[in-house]
């Protein structure tokens, strides 16, 4: 039975960790503190529920117990009234009272605070993806260590650093306004991103996928999306998670070798992500849409597309012309690259492509090779393509992309 409850209190903190740590941050101003209250909350439901049983509402046991402490410290420090002059009950307050006096703060807007804290542009993008993980994903720092691959220390010091860096440059717990709230907007997406990203393609270790991190991603973006439902670009990026992460049980194989996109088995697609994917976009484009959303159409027209011959790569190499306009950057101009050699040929592709190679951005990226090699190779230059294909291979750092670039360049002859 305590291993049950055990397996119970673990589940309902990875649901509710942001919203008890959140709740908790708004009273005492600090996510740190906020933090390590709502983990005394925790160590006291594993002392607890096991012989008490599970509450009726678990995660409001969590918050109001975390906030009990915040106020219990609070007052030991004397400094009770002046924090929070609306909660200066007597010690001898009645529970009901003290309950309901606690729960009366909005949970939507406690949610929206932490997850602009976490995503502040004052840290570092690593810091910002590990500190969101931990925060609001209520993972520990040994998955957020596995899920990267990098020692636990490491990640244990980033999240030390970046909360003590919120600290010292006095990030206050609030909601951004105005231009503000629309640049610190794109950090949060960005973080959101960036954490799918590592798990649909990995950039390094055995494995090419790692979906645990979609799924966190996914889980982010529609936690954010219920909270600000007027915003395009939320919209617009979960519609590109969900479309992409539909793919994803025929990206690998038998063995977990990767299946390169045109090759993927479409009967494999996740429809109702699909569905999902493609009605987030809408509501995108109704709302305006920008970037993520130009990614999402894009992402959309594979998803329409029965098979792979029936993808519209006319519209495609269209939408990424307009995303280069909206935010140019050598990637983007290299999937436009792509999508211009299946629409007009690979000699098409390849004169895109050929200026990318003196782009500084792009000096060590193992798919500018590889889309070169492809070119190539389709234009009959196959010697040439095999040089890409292993140069792709030894620029990157994922052993089952590596063993597909090697493939490729022995399939040269």
């Amino acid at each position: 039975m305590a291993t049950e409850t055990n397996q119970a209190i673990e589940a309902v903190w990875r649901i509710e960790a942001a919203r008890v740590i959140a709740g908790v941050a708004r009273l005492v101003g600090d996510i740190g503190l906020a933090e390590e209250l709502a983990q005394d909350a925790l160590v006291a439901a594993l002392e607890q529920w096991p012989s008490e049983g599970v509450p009726r509402n678990p995660g409001a046991w969590l918050t109001t117990t975390a906030k009990r402490r915040a106020i219990d410290q609070i007052r030991r420090r004397e400094r009770f009234e002046r924090h929070l002059p609306d909660l200066a009950l007597p010690e001898a307050a009645e529970t009901t009272e003290f309950d309901a006096v606690l729960e009366q703060e909005p949970i939507a807007d406690d949610l929206l605070r932490l997850i602009f804290t976490a995503c502040h542009p004052v840290l570092s993008a690593e810091a910002r993806v590990a500190l969101t993980l931990r925060l609001l994903g209520g993972l520990t720092t040994e998955e957020i260590a596995r899920a990267f691959l990098v020692p636990s220390p490491t990640i244990g010091q980033r999240i030390s650093r970046a909360k003590r860096s919120l600290t010292e440059a006095r990030v206050p717990f609030e909601l951004p306004v105005g231009a503000d709230r629309t640049e610190r907007l794109g950090s949060v997406l960005e973080v959101i991103y960036l954490i799918f990203n590592e798990g649909y393609s990995a950039t390094a270790g055995d494995d090419w996928l790692r979906p645990a991190l979609c799924e966190e991603a996914m889980r982010l973006g529609r936690i954010l999306a219920g909270l600000m439902p007027a915003e395009p670009e939320v919209h617009g990026l979960v519609a590109l998670l969900e479309i992409q992460a539909s793919r994803t049980a025929a990206r690998t194989g038998p063995t977990g070798a990767p299946i390169l996109l045109l090759e993927q088995d479409r009967r494999r697609w996740d429809r109702l992500l699909i569905t999902r994917g493609l009605a987030a976009l809408e509501k995108a484009e109704a709302l305006g849409g920008g970037t993520y959303t130009l990614q999402a159409a894009i992402a959309a027209c594979h998803a329409r597309a029965r098979t792979a011959e029936e993808t519209d790569w006319a519209r495609i190499a269209v939408l990424y012309a307009r995303l280069a306009e909206l935010a140019p950057s050598p990637v983007v101009e290299l999937n436009r690259a792509v999508a211009v050699s299946m629409a007009e040929g690979p000699a098409a592709g390849l004169a895109v492509l050929e200026p990318l190679f003196a782009e500084p951005a792009l000096r060590h990226y193992h798919l500018l090779p590889s889309v070169r090699g492809d070119f190539l190779a389709k234009l009959g230059r196959r010697a040439e393509a095999r040089a890409e294909f292993a140069r792709a291979a030894e620029m990157t750092r994922n052993e089952r992309e590596r063993a597909l670039l090697l493939d490729r360049a022995a399939a040269c002859g």
